[in-house]
């Protein structure tokens, strides 16, 4: 393998390029991935990050929570009664209902999906 060097003043720093250069769409479930990461598995966020598999691991997290809540919310609603009739009717309980039902799906994804090894 041939490495090439650039001198920056005294030191002679190695040109590294990263091989996948995609941009990948991370949002605040993979955010919240890297965080743990980072401040519980430091040897698995290293190496993701040297084998150059973090930034894929993190956007599937988040599309895999995305998807997940979609999933768990229209679920939970349509099990308690949570309908577009109760929100003609009633607004505010509805709304109350609804951020509740999310609160609790959003708990589930984060233990199982962001908080785990």
């Amino acid at each position: 393998m041939d490495i090439t060097y650039t001198k920056y003043g005294d030191y002679y720093i190695p040109n590294i390029a990263l091989s996948d250069t995609t941009h990948y769409h991370i949002g605040k479930y993979g955010q919240m991935r890297r965080t743990f990461l980072q401040e519980h598995r430091p040897i698995q966020y290293s190496d993701l990050v040297l084998t150059e598999k973090l930034f894929p691991h993190l956007a599937e997290i988040d599309k895999a929570c995305h998807q997940r809540l979609e999933v768990m919310i229209s679920a939970m609603a349509e099990q308690e009664g949570v309908t577009a009739a109760l929100k003609r009717a009633d607004q505010m309980e509805w709304v109350r209902r609804m951020n509740s039902i999310k609160a609790r799906a959003e708990e589930v994804i984060l233990a199982e999906l962001v908080y785990s090894d």
